[in-house]
């Protein structure tokens, strides 16, 4: 498998483009800026975009989606609860001080438990609101590999107090969705270094209250 992690924007998203060696199909998860750098990289591949995956709808994981879909003609798959988000795009665009991007809504809804795929690599969609309302997490589990978006962090986990969010929600996704997942998983979250979840359940303070 490829997995190639560029950190796009002024709050350096991880955008993350994970893409099958023999098929040379991939998708690409929070291509939140920089699309040049990203779909230069999949054009010197000879990488197939089959599916952009938007883990929610804050402007630094969502911005580069719709331009991405232009040149790739991949659909967009992001969960509805978060068109709120997408809605005020130009008060998001405000907190930062940047141009409002475009933003479409998604061709696909991100539904808990929809499956994504590229080659022969399935992925799991794990919807865990309270970072925003339609927080997702994808896991791969033939790869070990959860890609958790803003809802867990190394040391960390997502802030709630921006419009949507909720920390008694974020608690129990957290909780419920991600901490019986096997110890051996690696995480990539949205922002940040990459981890494991046996060391977050070791040493992160988040979660070891919610133990």
């Amino acid at each position: 498998m490829i997995h190639q992690v560029f950190r796009v924007g002024p709050i350096a998203c991880n955008c993350s483009i994970l893409a099958d060696e023999q098929t040379r199909e991939a998708i690409v998860i929070d291509p939140g800026d920089d699309i040049s750098t990203i779909h230069d990289f999949l054009v010197q591949n000879n990488l197939h975009v089959k599916q952009i995956v938007v883990t929610h709808a804050h402007i630094d994981h969502v911005a580069g989606a719709a331009q991405l879909r232009r040149l790739t003609g991949a659909p967009i798959v992001m969960n509805e609860a978060d068109l709120p988000l997408l809605r005020m795009m130009d008060i998001q665009a405000g907190w930062f001080g940047v141009e409002t991007p475009e933003v479409i809504p998604p061709d696909i809804h991100a539904a808990d438990g929809l499956q994504v795929k590229f080659g022969e690599t399935g992925g799991n969609i794990l919807h865990t609101p309270g970072h925003t309302m339609g927080s997702i997490c994808v896991h791969f589990p033939s790869e070990s590999l959860l890609l958790s978006g803003d809802t867990l962090f190394a040391g960390t986990v997502g802030r709630t107090d921006l419009p949507g969010g909720s920390a008694e929600m974020l608690a129990q996704s957290i909780r419920e969705r991600l901490l019986d997942l096997p110890e051996g998983t690696r995480i990539v979250p949205g922002h940040g270094r990459e981890t494991v979840l046996a060391a977050e359940l070791q040493s992160n303070p988040y979660i070891r209250d919610l133990i």
